[in-house]
């Protein structure tokens, strides 16, 4: 049997890609525990950018395995919800940024996944939505606190309280996506998207990304004060005075991640 979870590394590049496409790559405790043990199996020194993309071409993830969740009692229901919730953490948390690539459908906890990425692109056919309410329960992997802090309140209520299941075109429009492009230049785009971020100084990137997610936590005061210390945090790095010494050379910088 093929592994639940593949990952490999393409020119500091990593593609995790959830692999489950018989079961619509759904969120089964298997996945979940394999997905938390890969994030911390990455050596964050060879990466400069994460992609996370689902197997097959229909559906990125179909969220929480039902099948699965029907025989499980209350206990070890709110168990499977808290492991959920701890997986998508763990994305955010993830040091470099991730990019989810969204190859088809993102319900309930595939779109709370994709949520957790710092970016977000889907094949022109993607649908989405979180679905929760529909089947007596809400969101309970980040839902209800990632998609108000990017859609906006109003906007995140209704899909909430809808349930609705919206086209990559809508969600682009609300702000959820980043881009929508051909479904099958999805993997292609990208990866030259990540390639693009990768080709910086990886503290640089670290840090940046850990002043953009605590900064929006805090009021502007406070997030001026946490972008200094993560600036701080780069100007005693190789890296810096190697992009100083290459802007003076004209050329292109060979950044070290030190």
């Amino acid at each position: 049997m093929s592994n639940i979870i593949e990952f490999e590394i393409v020119e500091n590049v990593g593609l995790l890609t959830l692999n489950r496409p018989e079961a619509a790559n759904a969120l089964s405790l298997t996945m979940l525990n394999r997905l938390n043990e890969t994030l911390e199996e990455i050596d964050n020194h060879q990466l400069r950018c994460l992609i996370i993309t689902g197997a097959g071409e229909r559906v990125f993830c179909a969220g929480a395995d039902l099948k699965e969740r029907a025989e499980m009692n209350e206990i070890e229901v709110k168990q499977t919800v808290s492991l959920i919730s701890k997986t998508m953490t763990a994305i955010e948390q993830f040091p470099m940024p991730v990019i989810a690539a969204m190859n088809g459908a993102a319900f309930g906890g595939g779109l709370e996944l994709a949520l957790a990425c710092d970016i977000r692109l889907a094949g022109e056919d993607c649908k989405l939505g979180l679905t929760e309410t529909s089947l007596g329960i809400i969101p309970g992997g980040g839902g209800t606190q990632r998609l108000p802090r990017i859609a906006g309140a109003a906007a995140a209520k209704e899909l909430i309280f809808t349930a609705r299941k919206i086209t990559a075109k809508e969600a682009l429009t609300l702000g959820i996506l980043n881009k929508v492009v051909p479904s099958d230049q999805l993997q292609q785009i990208t990866l030259n998207l990540a390639k693009e971020i990768a080709q910086n100084a990886p503290l640089a990137l670290k840090a940046a990304k850990q002043a953009v997610n605590s900064g929006l936590q805090s009021d502007i005061a406070s997030g001026l004060l946490i972008e200094a210390a993560s600036y701080e945090q780069t100007i005693a790095s190789y890296d810096r005075t190697e992009g100083l010494r290459a802007f003076s050379e004209k050329r292109k910088p060979v950044f070290e991640g030190r």
